[in-house]
């Protein structure tokens, strides 16, 4: 790789933890490949590989292997999420230990590591808004949120001062947010070719003015997780303190296990943050931060509303999951599954911002039936008395490239496709052929023919 920046190494001289010469050398060096299972779906999948000590989930691998090429990760079996940046797992359950009944945000959620980290570590009767304001990038973040399978992780595409008009609403904001990417030198080239003084400094702006934006949405007591993959203190502890010179708040810090080789910083105003340098922890370059809000905010009022629920198409769709407690709402072309307590945060929700994907897709009726929505098959809802297809290997990439599966002879119906036991999608039977359902969006374009 190119040679670091000399003013950012000069820089990290008076940051704790720095030491120059492993730095480089750690960058001479491959980045760890590492993934977060499924808290669910990801039971018993490499259960022998070496852990992510601050993520019960996190898992390393010996190398980096063709994902595309691996069901299980279409079926949303893990995530493949860089190591360090799983410590936000540690710090949310560590300043949350009841973690029912919030309403948390991802101001910043794609491509969707944090945001399917924060869905696996809430309850059901928690609401997740992963938001991203990039269109494009909306999409890949609502891919991700589907294949994780959870009614309560729901999508926006708002700017954050949209999020502002919703005051005191959120007890947890978490915000990834933007800039100048020095912490993944050794993932990506092009951030450490595009890297510049210039450009850390309009990072540093831009993150206050997202802060800023979104701050009037956290509640009283509310928990913010800051976080960059930085290592500038102009993004970093230098944030911090303007937070603490800006508005009220109390700094969280979380325990650490001296092992880890995580670094704990303390700012000029006595904030706490947490650095991960590549040449002390089996990860690349991180920053994260948790603060509280002491400074009283009155909160939104939710409106009244009179129910949206469809009692015709919850009947018709009642056989896709496994329990009946949810609404049938209209969403777009089709009809989505929410919980019943999150009705009013939809309707509230709504009046603010765009809802990109509001609770589980479930699908739509037809003249004759009910056409299941592809989100169903990935969800960790879905009725486990749906007729399956289990298939091998080959079988199941071939249904994923929608190409012809040899799948084997079954009644007329509804069928979904399986591998391992996990949903990929769904495939209607018509004696003597079927129709593959997998959205042409969601299909394998590279070759699968190495498949092992």
């Amino acid at each position: 790789m190119a040679a670091l920046p000399e003013k950012l190494l000069r820089e990290l001289e008076t940051v704790k933890g720095f030491d120059r010469e492993s730095f480089e050398a750690a960058h001479r060096l491959p980045a760890a490949v590492s993934v977060r299972l499924h808290p669910v779906k990801g039971a018993g999948v490499l259960a022998e590989n070496k852990p992510v000590t601050w993520c019960e989930q996190g898992r390393y691998l010996d190398s980096r292997p063709v994902f595309t090429l691996d069901p299980l990760y279409h079926a949303g079996a893990y995530y493949v999420q860089e190591a360090s940046s799983m410590f936000l797992d540690h710090m949310i359950r560590r300043l949350l230990p009841e973690r029912n009944d919030l309403r948390a945000l991802d101001l910043c959620g794609a491509p969707g590591g944090k945001s399917t980290l924060i869905a696996s570590a809430l309850e059901k009767d928690s609401l997740l808004i992963c938001n991203e304001v990039i269109r494009t990038r909306a999409s890949i973040l609502e891919e991700n949120i589907s294949r994780w399978g959870y009614m309560n992780s729901w999508v926006t595409s708002n700017d954050p001062k949209d999020f502002g008009k919703l005051n005191g609403y959120f007890d947890l904001i978490v915000t990834d947010a933007p800039c100048s990417g020095s912490g993944l030198f050794r993932k990506d080239a092009a951030a450490l070719n595009e890297w510049s003084e210039g450009n850390v400094l309009l990072c540093s702006q831009r993150q206050q003015r997202i802060l800023a934006d979104v701050w009037p949405a956290l509640k009283e007591d509310g928990i913010l997780i800051y976080a960059t993959c930085s290592y500038s203190q102009q993004e970093d502890e230098e944030i911090l303190d303007w937070l603490a010179n800006e508005f009220e708040v109390e700094s969280l810090p979380v325990q650490v296990n001296e092992e880890w080789g995580i670094v704990q910083v303390t700012t000029s105003k006595g904030m706490h943050g947490y650095r991960f340098f590549p040449h002390r922890v089996k990860g690349e370059g991180f920053f994260i931060a948790a603060l509280r809000k002491k400074q009283e905010e009155k909160e939104i009022t939710y409106p009244k509303f009179k129910t949206t629920h469809d009692k015709k198409a919850h009947q018709q769709a009642v056989h896709l999951l496994n329990h009946e407690e949810w609404l049938c709402v209209k969403a777009g072309d089709g009809y989505s599954a929410i919980h019943s307590e999150h009705e009013a945060d939809m309707h509230l929700l709504s009046k603010y911002v765009y809802l990109r994907r509001t609770g589980l897709p479930i699908g739509s009726p037809t003249a004759k039936e009910w056409l299941p929505a592809h989100d169903v098959a990935l969800s960790v809802d879905r009725n486990t008395v749906i007729p399956t297809i289990e298939t091998s290997k080959e079988q199941a990439l071939k249904f994923l490239k929608k190409e012809e599966a040899e799948l084997p002879e079954v009644d007329k119906g509804w069928y979904l496709v399986t591998y391992e036991g996990l949903g990929l999608g769904w495939v209607k039977a018509l004696g003597n052929r079927f129709n593959n359902y997998l959205p042409k969006h969601w299909r394998i374009r590279m070759d699968i023919n190495d498949t092992d």
